[in-house]
């Protein structure tokens, strides 16, 4: 038995030597084969349609004219490496993308390296993509005041100069600073007018998804002038104070801002706007107490978010606890006796503190935890506008996943205060102040 393993053994050994030998003396014939030399260079042109082209947008796909293309071992994009394709390289083309990274250096020449790193040029420019306007710092900035514009791709170069406009107003040259390829720092021009802002450069156009000066669905300015005055419709009685973005704005401080999951912060730190004016049955009147939602179509919720300006002194910072921002509707919490009929055929819930705890219901809402990364937040005692889209509205009371769900008619009502998250992550004790003013739902884009 032995002997005949050996000898099967041997056979497969035998089996396995010829096969690969085999292998190495076949020949295949679509297989790449760099050759020595260096190339020569005709052209650059698009893959799709054979127009030829000086320059190409970062990522997109270009088809190199020429000979001798197969000795090309590297390519670079002014100072930026290429990946090569051996699939996508003949004699006389070579398709390759463009890097997705902006150079250090810009030379606008492609440098083509063989294996014994002789070098090949050829003039050509990279393009960024268009830019991309997503946020400003502070959208209620008056004429005059700087603000930062982030996004990406804000690039300019001799000739293809940045362009930025307000709706009604363009901002001179001189009052752009491009800080980074995705912030720029302008000043508002004169004349600016509520409504999307505009950026051009070499590569295209792009608009803003925020309006400057938003004017649209506004919930509370603390005026009266667009938007609700009302900083107590609840149980407890918000200050109101001079020195918001343009006249009064909500105030919110209390001591020892901490939270374990159960606590939470009343008095001058909760602002509270319940519907309903303790009618039966409840009309909600025309003005002050009002459903937000007879206000602000929230048909289309998940394609909107939430903003407000909000100012933190740096001698005030906020350390620990989140905030909750919560909306709910009337069954849920109102400003009126419990069981009351509305106007609707809703049946009120009246005033109660338990509806955004109750883990039967388990309201989604946002917990706002900016502390969290670096220890500390404040805004420097400077306005800043702060954005939260609905489909952010994911968390419990306690930091967990919610359970519940929300339709149009759980914007009703408005809460802010602070409280709960997990325990163990709450931050540190602190005493700070909010100042905020203009709360507002609005389209994401």
């Amino acid at each position: 038995m032995k002997n005949i393993r050996k000898y099967i053994n041997i056979l497969l050994a035998a089996a396995m030597t010829a096969g690969f030998a085999s292998c190495e003396n076949v020949d295949y014939p679509d297989r790449f084969r760099p050759t020595s030399g260096v190339p020569t260079i005709f052209g650059v042109r698009y893959v799709d349609t054979g127009v030829a082209i000086e320059q190409a947008f970062m990522e997109e796909t270009v088809c190199i004219l020429g000979e001798n293309l197969r000795s090309v071992h590297e390519i670079f994009f002014n100072d930026q490496k290429a990946i090569l394709n051996t699939s996508y390289i003949t004699d006389n083309t070579l398709l390759v993308s463009v890097p997705k990274t902006m150079a250090e250096v810009e030379t606008d020449q492609i440098y083509f390296i063989t294996s014994a790193k002789d070098t090949v040029t050829h003039a050509f420019r990279v393009l960024p993509p268009a830019p991309r306007v997503q946020e400003m710092s502070f959208e209620y900035a008056a004429p005059g005041e700087w603000v930062s514009i982030y996004g990406n791709y804000f690039y300019e170069k001799a000739g293809s100069e940045i362009k930025v406009e307000f709706a009604g107003a363009e901002v001179p040259h001189s009052d752009i600073q491009i800080a980074s390829l995705t912030e720029m720092k302008v000043k508002v021009p004169a004349g600016a007018q509520p409504g999307r802002v505009k950026v051009t450069t070499g590569s295209g156009i792009a608009q803003s998804g925020f309006w400057y000066n938003d004017n649209r669905g506004l919930l509370f300015d603390f005026d009266g002038t667009n938007g609700l005055y009302t900083a107590n419709k609840g149980w407890h009685g918000a200050d109101l104070v001079e020195g918001g973005v343009s006249g009064n704005c909500l105030k919110l401080y209390g001591e020892n801002f901490t939270a374990d999951g159960g606590d939470w912060h009343d008095a001058k730190c909760h602002f509270e706007y319940w519907a309903g004016n303790w009618q039966d049955p409840e009309d909600y009147g025309t003005w002050d107490g009002r459903r937000l939602c007879d206000i602000v179509d929230f048909s289309n919720f998940k394609n909107m978010c939430i903003k407000f300006e909000i100012r933190i002194p740096a001698d005030k910072p906020w350390t620990g606890c989140p905030m909750q921002i919560i909306f709910s509707d009337v069954t849920l919490v109102s400003n009126g006796n419990a069981g009351v009929k509305d106007i609707y055929g809703n049946t009120l819930a009246g005033c109660n503190n338990t509806y955004f705890n109750n883990a039967d219901v388990s309201l989604p809402r946002y917990l706002w935890r900016p502390w969290a990364a670096t220890g500390s937040y404040d805004t420097n005692n400077e306005w800043v506008t702060v954005t939260f889209p609905f489909s952010s509205f994911t968390y419990y009371w306690d930091g967990n996943a919610a359970t519940g769900t929300l339709t149009p008619e759980s914007f009703a009502n408005l809460e802010l205060f602070f409280a709960g998250g997990k325990s163990g992550d709450e931050g540190t004790p602190c005493t700070p102040e909010f100042y905020i003013d203009n709360i507002r739902a609005v389209p994401v884009r």
